[in-house]
């Protein structure tokens, strides 16, 4: 019997659903819906086939720091260097750090809750 087939959905509380989510929309450019959320369609017209990944941390891990959040979301983008340099002009809370490694690219904002975001250009897949 086939158990888990993926991740279904990323749900986390806020103190302002409403302005975070336009925060997501006009600085990431997530297409949030009127409820707040948004849909990503695997294989759908424009979107890059790939993966989600799961994985839980250590405890004491300093990788979601500065946020004192207890998780972090990870979003695939098509041009890492482009993104950050956009979301500095926006005044966005812009990690002044890039990360280059096998699975590729890797940079990170802090959204207005505090919580900090992942932003990955894959490599060559």
């Amino acid at each position: 019997m086939q158990r888990v087939t993926g991740i279904g959905g990323i749900f986390f509380k806020a103190r302002d659903p409403a302005a975070l989510a336009a925060w997501y929309r006009e600085h990431l450019g997530l297409d949030v819906g009127d409820w707040n959320g948004a849909i990503f369609q695997w294989g759908g017209e424009g979107s890059q086939p790939g993966m989600t990944i799961w994985s839980p941390f250590a405890a004491d891990t300093d990788y979601m720091a500065p946020s004192t959040s207890p998780f972090m979301i990870n979003f695939r983008v098509a041009d890492l260097d482009a993104l950050l340099a956009a979301l500095k002009a926006e005044g966005c809370h812009v990690i002044d750090k890039t990360q280059v490694s096998e699975q590729g690219k890797f940079g990170w904002v802090i959204d207005p809750e505090g919580n900090k975001v992942e932003l990955w250009e894959p490599g060559d897949e």
